[in-house]
């Protein structure tokens, strides 16, 4: 299997790496019992995910930032110096286009412009030419998060786009299939990542049968359900 990529994601909430469970991020705790690492440092789990399969990505969320308590600026770029061959997929909540331009002069990575961190157009309008932005679209149940235009605006959005369900996180329940079908047909021609529910391989061929450019996903490699060998047929 060829020409899928699969993105493995770190959420950051307090210098550590937390286990995102369903969305419900005031209940996140800190990662264990992971079959690749013992440790939520950020730094030895990067360590440890690089070790499992040379990913070619990876999709850091700095809760902090999203929720406005802090920050991981820092960890973001020791990640950056640590591991200079890997791409970085940031979602700091960005909402202002000062902090957009200081992030994408820093040169550390692509943005992620999640739906939920947006009043409007604005911000996705002045970024559309941006060859390193990539749009999250982000729901909870069958709430779409964030300004409704923007899920109605496809000629706006940049070539890469994540289809965020966060009740699906580490819920084990499966991708949304229909939600993804519904969203690529708005715009076929966008590549389009799958992010909440892959549970193991079945979910990755499924999503790569429908279409999808790639997934994002944690859970199933932490606890073995995506593991080396399956990991080594997406190269």
């Amino acid at each position: 299997m060829t020409a899928f990529e699969l993105i493995p994601v770190i959420d950051l909430m307090g210098g550590l790496v937390v286990h995102a469970r369903g969305g419900s991020r005031d209940r996140y705790r800190p990662l264990e019992g992971s079959c690749i690492t013992a440790s939520a440092d950020p730094v030895a789990l990067v360590d440890a995910l690089l070790a499992l399969h040379p990913f070619r990505t990876l999709y850091i969320a700095d809760l902090d930032a999203i929720r406005k308590t802090g920050d991981h600026k820092s960890t973001i770029l020791a990640l950056r110096a640590q591991f200079p061959e890997l791409g970085l997929w940031v979602d700091a909540g960005f909402a202002a286009e000062c902090a957009c331009r200081r992030f994408l002069a820093a040169g550390v990575g692509d943005l992620v412009l999640g739906s939920e961190s947006q009043d409007d157009l604005h911000l996705l309008s002045l970024l559309r030419a941006e060859p390193r932005l990539v749009l999250s679209l982000d729901f909870r149940g069958d709430t779409a998060l964030g300004a409704p235009e923007l899920f109605g605006a496809p000629e706006l959005w940049p070539e890469r786009m994540i289809a965020m369900t966060l009740a699906r996180v580490g819920s084990g329940i499966g991708p949304d299939l229909a939600r993804l079908t519904g969203l690529r047909g708005l715009a076929p021609d966008k590549r389009w990542f799958a992010a909440g529910g892959v549970r193991g391989p079945d979910d990755v061929l499924a999503l790569a049968d429908l279409g999808c450019a790639g997934a994002l996903v944690a859970s199933a490699l932490h606890d073995g359900r995506l593991a080396a060998g399956f990991l080594a047929r997406l190269q």
